[in-house]
C-alpha cells in the first residue's frame, strides 16, 4: 500500500507540522481573540521538498537577500524585528500578497481545530488544557486523512515548536496517551513527537504559524472579509471546511 512501511523504510511518505494561534489560558481570556486554533499542515515528502521550501527559500531570498529570517505570524502583522520595513502600507501588501500566493500554491492538506474559550470555560467545571482537547481531535482527523492516503500503518511524524519544559512535558504524555488509544476509536495511532526549537527554520513550521490565525479570525467573524482564510478553504481535509473534518470547532 502507498505510504506504508517497509522493511527498507519504517517511516510513511508524510509529514505533519503543527503551530497555534492564540494561547491555551482560561484564568483570563483575551476578549478581542477568546480563541484557540491548532493548525496541523500534512505535506507529502516529495511536494515538500519540491514545492514547499524552494517557494518559501526563494520568497525570503528576494525580501531579505538571505534564507535565515523565520516568518512569524505576530512579527509580520506588528511590522517587528526583520519585518520593520513593512510599516508602509505599499511594502506590506506587497509582501503579504506574494506570502498568500506561496500559502495558495503550496502542497498541504490542512486540518484545524478550534477551542472557543469563553462557552468550553462555561460549560465545564474543570475544563481540561484547549491545547490537550485541540490536540486529540486533530490527531484522530489526521490519522484518518492517512488512511484515506494508505499511509496509516507506517510511523509519521508530528512536528511542534518548542514552548518550554513543563509544558512540553504535558504535551508529550498528553500525546502518547492520545496515540495509545485515547482517542475516539481507542485505536492506536502510529505517530511520533518531534520538537523543534523556537528558532528552526522549518519551512513547514513556519507555513502551520501564517494560516492559524486567519482560521481563527474567521471564526471570530465570519462575515469580515477574510482573503488569507478563503485561499485556505481548499485545502481542508475533506474538501469543506464546514464538515467538521477539516476544521473543528468546539464547543
Amino acid at each position: 500500500m502507498k505510504g506504508s512501511a517497509t522493511t527498507q523504510n519504517p517511516f510513511s511518505d508524510y509529514i505533519v507540522y503543527v503551530d497555534e494561534s492564540g494561547d491555551h489560558g482560561l484564568k483570563s481570556i483575551d476578549q478581542n481573540y477568546p480563541v484557540f486554533v491548532l493548525a496541523f499542515c500534512i505535506f507529502k515528502k516529495q511536494d515538500y521538498l519540491q514545492q514547499a521550501v524552494p517557494a518559501l527559500q526563494a520568497f525570503k531570498f528576494k525580501h531579505f537577500g538571505h534564507d535565515q529570517v523565520v516568518l512569524h505570524e505576530t512579527d509580520i502583522r506588528r511590522d517587528r524585528g526583520d519585518f520593520a520595513f513593512l510599516k508602509t502600507k505599499e511594502a506590506k501588501t506587497t509582501f503579504l500578497d506574494e506570502l498568500t500566493v506561496i500559502i495558495e500554491q503550496s502542497p498541504f492538506a490542512l486540518i484545524c481545530t478550534a477551542i472557543k474559550k469563553i462557552p468550553y470555560r462555561q460549560r465545564y467545571h474543570s475544563p481540561d488544557n484547549p491545547y490537550h482537547v485541540a490536540l486529540g481531535f486533530g490527531l484522530e482527523r489526521v490519522f484518518y486523512y492517512l488512511r484515506g492516503q494508505g499511509a496509516h500503518s507506517a510511523k509519521t511524524h508530528v512536528v511542534v515548536e518548542k514552548r518550554g519544559k513543563v509544558e512540553d512535558n504535558e504535551l508529550e504524555l498528553e500525546f502518547r496517551r492520545i496515540c495509545d488509544g485515547g482517542n475516539y476509536h481507542g485505536k492506536r495511532l502510529p505517530f511520533e513527537l518531534i520538537f523543534a526549537d523556537k528558532k528552526s527554520n522549518s519551512t513547514g513550521l513556519q507555513l502551520a504559524d501564517l494560516v492559524a490565525r486567519p482560521v481563527g479570525l474567521h471564526l471570530l467573524k465570519p462575515e469580515q472579509n477574510n482573503r488569507a482564510f478563503d485561499v485556505l478553504k481548499p485545502k481542508f481535509y475533506g474538501g469543506n471546511h464546514r464538515e467538521g473534518r477539516g476544521l473543528k470547532c468546539f464547543p
